[in-house]
């Protein structure tokens, strides 16, 4: 997935997900400040997408409903989207990658079926996804207190100086 960098992590029982805010289309900026995270099912889950915008909401739309009827259970929301995702007609086709967490799991969701959930409790998505999730890594190494979104907030500014897809207007929300 390219044009955006999410970045999701929990740490010191905190969790915090960023993501930048350049939209392009092809080689070119068409935004400067797009919000490509958001608070879910009454502000106790964080999600954020990357790939194309309008197949993104869809899914989230959806995985707000499963959320619904399975009463906030991430990780079964996310199974139960996954199946849909990927033996529906219309859902197949989608082109976006999820991230989603809660205060205890850290999940990735695509379109061929995949639910994953890193060891570590940090995700990240995008095409700047490598750099932040590198720069979350050796921040936690070199200050295991740091809060999780001050992680956030430098891993994707990190992220954002070598990746020209990612740029430095980001936003960070918090559990």
């Amino acid at each position: 997935m390219r044009s955006t960098t999410v970045l999701g992590i929990i740490n010191n029982n905190t969790a915090a997900m960023g993501g930048d805010g350049q939209v392009t289309l092809n080689d070119t900026i068409m935004k400067k400040q797009s919000k490509k995270v958001q608070k879910l099912y009454n502000d106790t889950i964080l999600a954020g997408f990357a790939g194309a915008a309008a197949d993104a909401f869809a899914l989230l739309e959806r995985f707000e409903k499963k959320l619904e009827k399975y009463k906030g259970d991430i990780v079964r929301s996310a199974v139960e989207l996954a199946q849909d995702w990927r033996t529906d007609r219309y859902l197949r086709r989608l082109d976006a990658l999820l991230a989603i967490m809660d205060k205890n799991h850290t999940l990735v969701l695509s379109g061929q079926g995949d639910i994953i959930e890193p060891d570590d409790s940090i995700i990240a998505i995008g095409s700047g996804s490598g750099y932040a999730l590198a720069a979350a890594r050796a921040l936690i190494s070199i200050n295991p207190k740091m809060p999780a979104k001050e992680i956030a907030e430098r891993s994707l500014k990190i992220a954002a100086d070598i990746c020209i897809y990612t740029n430095e207007n980001i936003t960070v929300l918090e559990l």
